[in-house]
């Protein structure tokens, strides 16, 4: 497994994977890098070029989707799996429910466990976990702590206000 940390308006980002598969991307704003990374784990820069490129990209605003292989597993495979499909339909600059969710993969009843999918969400930001709110309106927990799911939605819902001024203009 090799891994690379990337500098990004919400902290460094710690990114992992092999075979040219993202396997983890987490904030380490709120952690350390050795309680995340494996002993035998390689720092290697250019296994994540791609990733790196197409990250600096959406915090510039340039990039609204992603475009990456992906390798992930998760306890519990196709409930997981579900929800992290159902959370990649969710468009740039807009936010769902954790209601939205369950009922968008048929199971209306398990938001419960669509917030615990959610939270092991093994590729922040790719897989759009921040774009999850309360049923309320309100921010709920994020593994890359409110600040940072405020600051992405902010940056999405900036981005989107301006395309659609520019749209309207022409």
């Amino acid at each position: 497994m090799f891994y690379s940390l990337v500098p990004s308006p919400v902290g460094n980002l710690l990114l992992a994977g092999s075979g040219g598969k993202l396997a983890k991307l987490s904030f380490l704003a709120q952690r350390r890098l050795e309680d995340e990374i494996s002993p035998d784990w390689q720092l290697d820069d250019e296994q994540f070029a791609v990733v790196r490129t197409q990250l600096d990209e959406y915090f510039q605003g340039t990039r609204t989707s992603f475009d990456l292989s992906l390798d992930i597993a998760a306890p519990s495979v196709s409930f997981s799996h579900a929800v992290w499909h159902e959370l990649s339909k969710i468009p740039y600059g807009e936010t769902r429910s954790y209601r939205d969710i369950a009922e968008g993969i048929g199971r209306p009843k398990a938001f419960r466990a669509v917030g615990q999918a959610n939270h092991r969400n093994p590729v922040a930001i790719v897989i759009p976990c921040h774009r999850v709110i309360g049923s309320d309106g309100s921010l709920t927990g994020f593994g890359g702590g409110l600040g940072t799911k405020e600051y992405l939605l902010g940056l999405e819902e900036r981005i989107t206000r301006r395309v659609q001024s520019h749209r309207n203009a022409a």
